[in-house]
C-alpha cells in the first residue's frame, strides 16, 4: 500500500551533499514529494527533510540506502504522532478593492499574514501542516491565485529522546 514518509536527515554540511542525497532517489527511480534543507545550529551539519512515497518495502530500502551514505550522520522517520512538521507557502492572489476584505478574512482564520499589498494583488504568507495549507488554498482558489511558492515540509521529532550530538 502506497504511503508518504517523512525522513529527517542530519548530514555533513559539505558542498554537493544535497545533490548526492537527491541523486540517490533519482538513480533508483524514487519520487521525492518534497525536499527542504538548511544548516543547523552547528554549522558543520545540515538538516534535510525529504518526503517520499512508496510501499513499506520501498520505504525501508530508501532508509537503508540513506544510512549507508558517507555524509549522512543520522536518519529519523518523523511520525505524525511524535513529531512537528510544517510547511511555508507564499501566495500571490489577484485582489481588487471589493475582494480584499474577504481574502483578508480567510487569511485571518488561518493565521496567515499579508506580507505585500499591490494595487491589484496581495501576497500572503502562511505556515502549517499539509492539511491546513491545502484547506487554505482550497478556500482562496476562487480569488485567482497568480503565483504560489512552497518550501516543502520540514520537521523535528518531539522531545529529547532521539537527539544526536556529534
Amino acid at each position: 500500500m502506497e504511503q508518504k514518509r517523512v525522513f529527517s536527515l542530519l548530514v555533513d554540511n559539505t558542498s554537493s551533499v544535497l545533490s548526492r542525497v537527491s541523486g540517490l532517489f533519482t538513480r533508483r527511480g524514487y519520487n521525492i514529494h518534497s525536499i527542504a534543507a538548511g544548516v543547523t545550529m552547528d554549522p558543520r551539519f545540515t538538516r534535510i527533510t525529504v518526503v517520499v512515497d512508496g510501499d513499506d518495502q520501498i520505504l525501508e530500502q530508501i532508509e537503508k540506502q540513506l544510512r549507508k551514505m558517507v555524509d549522512v550522520r543520522d536518519v529519523k522517520t518523523l511520525n505524525p504522532d511524535s513529531s512537528v512538521c510544517r510547511e511555508l507557502i507564499l501566495v500571490k492572489v489577484r485582489a481588487n478593492v471589493e475582494e480584499r476584505q474577504a481574502i483578508l478574512a480567510i487569511a485571518d482564520i488561518f493565521r496567515a499574514k499579508v506580507v505585500d499589498v499591490g494595487m491589484n494583488s496581495l501576497i500572503i504568507e502562511m505556515t502549517g501542516t499539509l492539511s491546513k495549507i491545502e484547506a487554505f488554498l482550497n478556500l482562496i482558489k476562487d480569488y485567482e491565485i497568480q503565483e504560489l511558492a512552497r518550501t516543502g515540509i520540514t520537521g523535528l521529532s518531539r522531545g529529547m529522546h532521539d537527539v544526536k550530538w556529534f
